[in-house]
């Protein structure tokens, strides 16, 4: 009878390893793209940073290149550190570049894998978009829900003139009203709103249940095998418990609908014109359902934080705000708030709008693309199963494509030369493209003008300290801050208080 110690178990794997290294050895004549110094089977395991991720990456480019690489226990991760390889890479090679990754705790145990940003790539993925893209895939198809964001953002306007200490709930609240009006036709009241709170609650722990800074199983995926009794398994019972979340985030707003529906009282919305008056298969109703839950919990959280990180640079920048100021007033007036009509003839709002994308990385990481085929992509191996890496953060702060990166000034987007549109970028890339990101910018578009037609925006106080430091997440938020927020006139307070528009 054979009994194993640990010190069997150490030997067998590293025989294991040297026969796998000898077997696959010369199998292909491409190297891996540079990176730090492997160990024995872990590989770079300790060279993985344990927060914000997008800077040591930042540091690896600079050291090794633009494209790198690092192993952990066997797994390849590839790092990309420019804009300009990205699209070469995903977007020329997208068949064989648009799979995800099997996340552990946020994917498998969660749940996340059914909502699009997780999706394997395959028919029900095309679904998903195929939805998305009929309802707000352009400008044109998204002019009919420019009402619904105008008369939401007037509802923030007020919010902010009761109770501007309390500026960071109004975004959340207001981004989440905008996302459940387009995708459910559900009007968000006054006070807490359950659905808001859910979307709220469930995106939180999806940031943080997808990161492999926060739950080891994430870098072990065997891990999560082990029972929930195990010493030291009791991410297994938190997994239980953000799944709940996240089923009643995706299961209650859709049965608002369908009992809308049925009372002859739904609201046009993206599950509504899907639903409708169709007999729906299981398979079918799935995917509405998902996708749906998709769109506003995707939507709500990353605008938030760009909205927030907005505010932020009104404070820290004050002839940014005065300029904006000057140009709204000369074009719109103070007689009535800025519209999507005014968009065309504002043109230092527009390129505002494309620096709070560039200044603050929503999602600074990217969500890892995942190879299905080995590839070799300039003259390096990409090996199948390899997980891509896209370093947005680094790609909105490279000096060599922004001039001053870490200053905000919407002066880079404009005159004769202006610099690459960070929407190149941010939104991601290839068939992983966000499919709101035409939503996303109408909302931080609309939210930037009216705000800055009607209120000022300074630091809390004369010696006040704001860093633009920002938290490490999937989706990352700017780091706590106050500001002082005060309408412009009595006129812009009048504004603020009359009746929405419909």
């Amino acid at each position: 009878m054979f009994h194993l110690t640990y010190l069997d178990a150490f030997l067998g794997t590293v025989a294991l390893y040297c026969v796998y290294r000898l077997t696959t050895s010369g199998k292909n004549a491409f190297p891996l793209p540079p990176g730090p110094p492997k160990l024995p089977i872990i590989g770079n395991l300790f060279d993985m940073p344990t927060e914000k991720e997008w800077l040591t990456f930042a540091q690896w480019g600079e050291k090794y290149g633009k494209l790198s690489s690092v192993t952990v226990l066997g797994q390849t991760l590839i790092i990309v550190n420019s804009a300009n390889i990205a699209k070469d890479m995903l977007d020329k090679n997208s068949a064989i570049y648009s799979d995800r990754p099997v996340i552990p705790m946020g994917g498998e145990l969660c749940g996340w894998k059914n909502t699009l940003v997780l999706l394997p790539y395959g028919n029900r993925f095309r679904n998903y978009r195929r939805f998305a893209h009929q309802l707000f895939g352009n400008a044109t198809t998204m002019k009919s829900f420019h009402p619904v964001e105008e008369v939401e953002t007037h509802r923030f306007l007020k919010r902010l003139l009761s109770r501007p200490a309390e500026f960071s709930e109004h975004i959340r609240k207001t981004a989440g009203a905008i996302i459940l009006r387009i995708s459910h036709g559900y009007q968000v009241g006054e006070g807490t709103d359950l659905f808001v709170t859910l979307a709220d609650k469930a995106t939180e722990q999806f940031a943080l249940s997808t990161s492999n800074s926060t739950f080891l199983v994430n870098l072990v995926p065997f891990l999560q095998y082990i029972p929930e009794w195990v010493p030291g398994a009791s991410f297994q019972k938190t997994a239980k418990e953000w799944a709940s979340t996240l089923n009643e985030m995706v299961d209650m707003p859709y049965n608002f609908v369908k009992k809308q529906i049925a009372a002859g009282s739904a609201e046009p919305s993206f599950v509504s014109k899907l639903v409708e008056g169709q007999t729906l298969s299981v398979e079918q109703e799935f995917e509405i359902k998902w996708s749906s839950a998709s769109l506003y919990s995707g939507g709500a959280d990353t605008t938030v934080s760009a909205i927030h990180s907005f505010f932020k640079a009104l404070a820290l920048y004050p002839e940014v705000q005065a300029k904006a100021q000057e140009e709204i007033d000369s074009v719109v007036g103070n007689d009535r708030l800025p519209s999507f009509e005014d968009r065309d003839h504002l043109p230092y709002i527009q390129a505002l709008t494309k620096e709070a994308l560039r200044w603050h990385s929503v999602v600074p990481n990217g969500v890892p693309h995942r190879v299905t085929e080995d590839n070799v992509f300039n003259g390096y191996f990409i090996p199948k199963g390899s997980l891509v890496l896209t370093n947005l953060w680094q790609m909105n702060h490279d000096p060599e494509v922004y001039r001053d990166p870490m200053s905000f000034r919407p002066e880079r987007f404009m005159g004769p030369k202006p610099e690459m549109d960070p929407a190149e970028a941010c939104f991601g890339f290839g068939r992983r493209i966000c499919p709101g990101r035409v939503l996303a910018d109408a909302s931080i578009f609309i939210s930037c003008a009216m705000v800055l037609a009607v209120f000022n925006v300074s630091k809390y106080s004369e010696d006040g300290f704001i860093d633009t430091d920002q938290s490490t997440g999937t989706i990352s938020h700017p780091s706590a801050f106050k500001c002082s927020i005060s309408p412009r006139s009595d006129r812009a307070v009048a504004l603020i208080q009359a009746d929405e528009r419909r």
